[in-house]
């Protein structure tokens, strides 16, 4: 194919795609008006079971044959392995981060001893040892990231991965932002 003729039939493609796209937004404006009118008219008053609330406890995705063996597992708090694996994930990042800060906290009081004491020593032991149990813990996350993302159903509710490296360079800049001397 010529380039010419790709740009035509790029054009052409084009403007069928703004021809449908006039039609939906047409069908969509004429059944939003219609709702609209019989809203006014008043139409949609005194329906069966207005007021009450819905019944969303069924769903209607799941298949009939296995309908109670789902209710039986969600009447006794059972999910499936992905749900659970997502809140332990989110369950230890959130405790991962309260450590950091605690950490955090405990670096700004070290910060106000002489660098030649011991305390401040052990400290500079304390804080590479909590270094290399930062990364332990990102990467244990990290894999359960995969493990979460290799049992949920479907991509669009896969978590993106951990970067170890990038996570470790956001600890390492939050306590040593805490060691900085305090400038007036």
């Amino acid at each position: 194919m010529t380039e010419k003729s790709v740009e035509e039939e790029i054009k052409i493609k084009a403007q069928q795609a703004r021809k449908l796209a006039r039609y939906m937004s047409s069908t969509e404006d004429l059944v939003e008006n219609q709702i609209i009118k019989a809203q006014q008219e008043g139409k949609f008053d005194n329906l069966p079971g207005a007021g009450k609330p819905l019944k969303l406890e069924e769903n209607p995705f799941e298949p009939a044959d296995m309908r109670l063996a789902f209710k039986i597992l969600k009447d006794n708090d059972f999910a499936p392995r992905w749900i659970e694996l997502g809140k332990e994930i989110d369950a230890d990042l959130e405790r991962f981060w309260a450590e950091v800060d605690y950490f955090r906290r405990y670096t700004l009081m070290m910060m106000d001893l002489p660098s030649d004491s011991p305390a401040f020593k052990r400290y500079e032991h304390k804080k590479d040892n909590f270094y290399y149990e930062c990364r332990l813990n990102l990467e244990k996350i990290s894999k359960k990231i995969l493990d979460y993302n290799l049992h949920c159903p479907t991509y669009t509710v896969g978590r993106s991965n951990l970067v170890i490296e990038e996570e470790m360079a956001k600890v390492i800049a939050i306590i040593e932002r805490a060691s900085k001397p305090k400038t007036l």
